[in-house]
């Protein structure tokens, strides 16, 4: 009986060094995130206007938005968000939520947008009103070489 309350003994002691030594406490350094960039050729590949599916409707084919470090230049114009070339700039270049668009010439306009990871490509979803403020359209781009 002596005997066995001995080993209770050693095993609970045993068991309280080893979790002693097992529990450290880790730093844990949160990652830097990398910076978001949307340089490149960009197209449109779904489009609606007050909800409504433009797809069948418009030839998007050939429209282009080319992102170059500040600049942005459109290729093939469709009613967008701006209807000159110009400069863009992000909210945050680490977590953006709006893009503003300074055609030349002409007053910034902003809007917010979404910058998913869909099927494994980086998309673009904007949503604007490029005149008339009873029409708002959306445009889901991709990048594209």
């Amino acid at each position: 009986m002596i005997r066995n309350l001995n080993i209770k003994r050693i095993l609970l002691l045993l068991a309280a060094v080893s979790m002693a030594i097992s529990c450290k406490t880790e730093k844990v350094l949160p990652s830097q995130e990398a910076l978001k960039t949307i340089t490149g050729n960009w197209q449109v590949i779904k489009a609606s206007r007050n909800g409504t599916d433009l797809d069948g409707l418009l030839d998007f084919s050939k429209f282009r938005i080319q992102f170059d470090g500040t600049n942005y230049k459109l290729v093939d114009k469709l009613p967008f968000i701006v209807n000159q070339n110009g400069t863009f700039s992000l909210d945050d270049p680490q977590y953006p939520f709006k893009i503003t668009f300074t055609a030349t010439g002409a007053q910034a306009v902003s809007t917010v947008f979404t910058y998913p990871i869909v099927n494994g490509k980086r998309q673009l979803t904007l949503t604007f009103s490029p005149g008339c403020p009873n029409n708002s359209y959306t445009y889901v781009l991709q990048q594209v070489n």
